[in-house]
């Protein structure tokens, strides 16, 4: 709400009524009322800045249809509840003028052909500056490469040129300073941005915003927001890359359960399993790239949807921005979420990628598995139970999955049934992406954090190893090698593991005569097979959990994220 102090309110309220003369101070009684009376001058010397400034209160807070105009007791502090006829006997008829005046509000950029301005609900309703204002920094950028298109063109003169970028450098540094008001009644990041410019410069600010829309003006924000967020989340993803490739270096050789079906399957390297995780994470990386080279097309000059007569030059500002075109089609360019759906789909695999690392190192952290031990750093406690130790921050990253999730579903319902061009139901893609992404590089950093925390506990692993029969695959390459038909072979083993089962017995504690009567094709050499560190060196196929192929895997990691081994 905006008040003119000057003319037609002061007018309403009349003139200032004659000061009365100080009581002469003679006493401490006529000391303390001679400071009341100072204190009264002081009022009335401003009655109107400190009435409309309590009416303004007032209004601010009391719905218009219960709207009433109080007197000076119940608008003022004790120190300034005296009587001032210029409330107190105002004309019902100066009221509502006053009223009129004082609940009159800024005029809407788009408010030309509207009678009646838009009321308190319906505002609060469809604000979108108390979200949207993250886009400040490349409005601002859109709004500069704009401008410059504007002045080479003809539309715009220089001198207007230069006071747009000064007036937008200096908003730019208001906000950054935390000096900036941002006004729910100015709708958006845009329009707070563009008012404030025209209070600042005038004129030449009311010439920016020439062949374009905020349709088109939010998506080129929207874009450039989210070309900056995939570039901060693949740092991320690097990081925790390197803390994986680190935690495997450091662990080289150590030899644990292979799972499927949450069943022993075969023994596998440690470095291989946590290998696994990064190769997830770089077709993750790969994904974002995708991602940004599709989205990088620039909508801006679309307008509103059918483009502009202007002579506007549209791949000047593009390539100022960084795209590598504008978009074809002016329809499409406004209407056009894809590349928002495509990057939290992206994040999705992300998250769900990291939820499933979460679950296994909760799963590891357990006492009945006893692999992993989380450091006090990223463990947390019970308030009941003084023995806990919880790997909660793994725990939360299973957890936050789902709102990444969550926010891929809201952006994909939002978009199903929207007809061309622009909708305003689009200003609600905001959110969800701002949460995805603030929520995937949280999972990122506190994994990552994790990662360099943690400990493998080699005793518990090393007796975990022969239960299972993990060697058992390998058996039964043994007997393939020795010319017979793999399903045979796997009968035989099968025929060996359950004659072990009924001894408890492990494959390598077996005789060879025991080995013999199960089929002949049973050697001594068999022994090179059995035993999980003998199957794991006879794995010898690209991508294996065999010793030198694992390295070979390790070296290629380092040298792609150069990591130092040192």
């Amino acid at each position: 709400m905006r008040l003119d102090l000057e003319g037609p309110l002061i007018d309403l309220l009349g003139p200032t009524p004659p000061l009365p003369s100080p009581p002469p101070e003679t006493s401490k009684r006529t000391k303390k009322r001679a400071r009341a009376h100072r204190e009264e001058l002081r009022f009335l010397k401003t009655p109107f800045h400190l009435a409309v400034s309590a009416m303004e209160s007032h209004l601010l807070s009391t719905s218009p249809s219960t709207l009433h105009f109080p007197s000076p007791k119940t608008l003022f502090s004790n120190k300034t509840t005296h009587r001032n006829p210029n409330f107190v006997s105002l004309t019902p008829k100066r009221k509502l003028a006053i009223q009129a005046k004082l609940m009159e509000k800024e005029n809407k950029l788009w408010g030309g052909r509207f009678e009646q301005t838009v009321t308190d609900k319906v505002e609060k309703f469809t604000e979108s500056i108390s979200f949207d204002k993250e886009l400040y920094k490349h409005d601002i950028m859109g709004s500069k490469a704009h401008a410059f298109m504007l002045a080479k063109q003809g539309l715009i003169g220089e001198s207007d040129k230069d006071s747009i970028l000064k007036g937008l450098d200096e908003i730019q540094r208001k906000i950054e300073a935390g000096e900036f008001e941002w006004r729910e009644d100015r709708e958006d990041v845009h329009m707070n941005i563009e008012a404030t410019l025209t209070e600042m410069i005038g004129e030449p600010a009311k010439k920016l915003h020439t062949a374009r829309s905020r349709n088109d003006q939010v998506l080129t924000d929207f874009k450039l927001w989210c070309r900056d967020a995939i570039d901060r989340i693949a740092a991320s993803i690097k990081n925790l890359q390197v803390a994986m490739v680190k935690l495997a270096l450091s662990n080289e050789g150590l030899i644990v359960p292979g799972y499927t079906h949450l069943q022993r399957a075969q023994p596998v390297l440690l470095p291989h399993l946590l290998l696994a995780y990064v190769e997830q994470l770089e077709r993750d990386a790969g994904r974002l790239l995708d991602c940004k080279l599709r989205m990088n097309f620039c909508p801006l000059g679309a307008c509103a949807l059918a483009g502009t007569g202007l002579p506007i030059d549209r791949f000047m500002t593009s390539e100022a921005l960084g795209f590598t075109a504008p978009m074809r089609n002016s329809i499409d360019a406004v209407s056009d979420r894809d590349f928002v759906m495509e990057f939290l789909s992206v994040n999705s695999i992300t998250a769900i990628h990291l939820s499933r690392l979460g679950e296994e190192w909760v799963l590891w952290a357990s006492e009945e598995f006893g692999f992993l031990i989380p450091s006090d750093s990223v463990s947390t406690g019970s308030s009941i139970m003084p023995q806990k130790k919880n790997p909660d921050p793994m725990e939360l990253v299973r957890g936050k999955s789902a709102r990444v999730i969550g926010d891929l579903v809201t952006l994909l319902t939002l978009c199903k049934g929207l007809p061309l061009a622009y909708n305003r139901d689009l200003q609600e893609d905001k959110e969800p992406v701002f949460d995805s992404v603030k929520t995937v590089v949280g999972m990122l950093e506190v994994s990552a954090e994790f990662a360099q925390n943690i400990t493998f506990n080699r005793e518990r692993i090393q007796k975990s190893l022969p239960a299972g029969h993990l060697d058992a695959t390998t058996l039964a390459d043994y007997l393939v090698n020795k010319g017979l038909p793999f399903r045979t072979a796997h009968e035989v083993v099968g025929t060996c593991v359950h004659l072990c089962v009924s001894r408890n017995l492990r494959l390598e504690d077996l005789t060879l005569d025991d080995l013999k009567h199960i089929s002949p094709a049973f050697n001594q050499d068999v022994y090179e097979y059995l035993g999980v560190e003998n199957a794991v060196n006879k794995f010898s196929s690209y991508g294996s959990t065999g010793s030198a192929c694992v390295a070979s895997q390790l070296d290629y990691w380092v040298t792609k994220l150069e990591i130092s081994k040192n």
